[in-house]
């Protein structure tokens, strides 16, 4: 058996740190309605849009769904930034980012018939909703089927049918599919559902090890699929037999980086390997770096777009007291925001069991313009870590920043 998950983007972690509000009780639902509609709108112009969204219909979906119907209440006005946010059972609501993602890679048209694997909150599924003639979605945690399933009929998508079970064996009865959509992360995929996709239909599902996935468009040809790596991505850990049954596992008593130094060729001309959630991000060139090669560059003079770089980790707090995070950055003309986490900087988040954010640290506050220097920071484990997230970028501020050398390593 496995479990559905929701993306675990981490940027979005930052962000429920930088904001809780809440909707006051004498507030109207006029204004409550005009409130969630300037939210929704900004999401699409400063995140969607400059992230490489592009399909009008996606962006139309994404610009009219009503996500804070599909949060708990306490995060209702933090529905529209671009994170994932905790819905129970250790599930969390997929970002609206990869989402959009997902459904612009499936090429969705109104005549389609689709699969989707871990209906979760049901957002995913409400977003495809009026893209395609009807929607097959499964959840396998039961106290969150019965929740989504009432939910969606009370929102009256009436072409998203819902079902409780193990996705990774399809919805036989419907079957075959037009296209298949997987918000899990298995290291291979699922045979039931290559047998239950249409000869010529598209599938979209991240495959790989628990923390190093890459997210793969397939098409089926001649009864096989064939794959095309999009980007790497990030999906919180399953449980159960799936999950169980990894060949490969990470160390959490050793928590490790991969491709530190950016040097490993880019995916698809563009993306970088080992790293996700690439927003105003470049991969250059730079003599006068430390090591003369490759680094990742941040450029932005609007404060309001994305502009980080993340990895996640496994760690094992309870045996894992400390870590040094350390790293070279590089900046010009830097100016900050308000306070000093809007700076170029290297962030550290720690999650518990349950993906609950319990630590934040960061190396930053950097301005103005200076040249390479190596920066290193010793912070304390919360002894109920057992995941963590780091990240690079300017995370608000203005200007350039580069970084190269990112290191990570448990300190005894």
């Amino acid at each position: 058996m496995m479990t559905r998950i929701a993306n675990w983007n981490a940027l979005s972690w930052l962000l429920i740190g930088f904001a809780c509000l809440w909707i006051s009780g004498s507030e109207t639902r006029a204004q409550s309605k005009e409130r969630f509609d300037k939210l929704r709108e900004n999401l699409v112009t400063n995140v969607l849009i400059p992230g490489g969204i592009t399909h009008p219909g996606v962006l139309k979906s994404v610009g009219e769904t009503p996500r804070h119907e599909f949060v708990p209440k306490q995060y209702k006005l933090q529905a529209y930034q671009d994170i994932a946010i905790p819905i129970g059972e250790a599930q969390t609501i997929s970002s609206p980012f990869i989402v959009s993602l997902m459904t612009q890679s499936l090429q969705p048209q109104p005549t389609d018939r689709v699969l989707e694997i871990g209906t979760g909150s049901g957002y995913q599924a409400a977003i495809l909703s009026p893209l395609v003639a009807e929607v097959y979605t499964i959840e396998i945690v039961e106290k969150l089927g019965r929740e989504t399933t009432q939910l969606l009929a009370d929102l009256e998508y009436k072409n998203v049918f819902c079902r409780i079970g193990d996705g990774f064996k399809g919805w036989k009865e419907h079957a075959p599919f037009d296209k298949i959509i997987v918000t899990c992360s298995p290291e291979e995929v699922p045979q039931p559902l290559v047998d239950q996709l249409k000869e010529g239909g598209l599938m979209i599902i991240p495959v790989g090890e628990r923390y190093q996935q890459m997210l793969y468009l397939m098409r089926k040809v001649d009864g096989k699929l064939e794959k095309e790596a999009l980007q790497p991505t990030l999906f919180v850990p399953m449980t159960g037999t799936a999950e169980d049954q990894r060949k490969i596992n990470p160390d959490p008593q050793n928590p490790t980086l991969q491709n530190v130094n950016f040097e490993e060729p880019l995916i698809k001309n563009e993306h970088i390997p080992g790293w996700y959630y690439k927003f105003g991000c470049s991969i250059v060139k730079d003599a006068s770096s430390p090591e003369g090669g490759m680094v990742a560059e941040f450029r932005s003079d609007n404060g309001s777009e994305p502009s980080m770089l993340l990895q996640g980790i496994a760690i094992d707090g309870s045996v894992v007291k400390k870590i040094r995070l350390a790293g070279w950055i590089y900046t010009e003309g830097v100016k900050i925001g308000k306070d000093k986490e809007r700076s170029p900087s290297i962030a550290i988040q720690f999650f518990d069991s349950n993906r609950n954010r319990i630590g934040y640290n960061y190396i930053g506050g950097f301005k103005g313009s200076r040249p390479w220097k190596r920066e290193e920071r010793i912070f304390s484990v919360p002894p109920a870590t057992r995941e963590a997230i780091v990240s690079i970028g300017l995370f608000g501020a203005e200007g350039l920043a580069r970084f190269d050398n990112i290191s990570l390593e448990a300190t005894r």
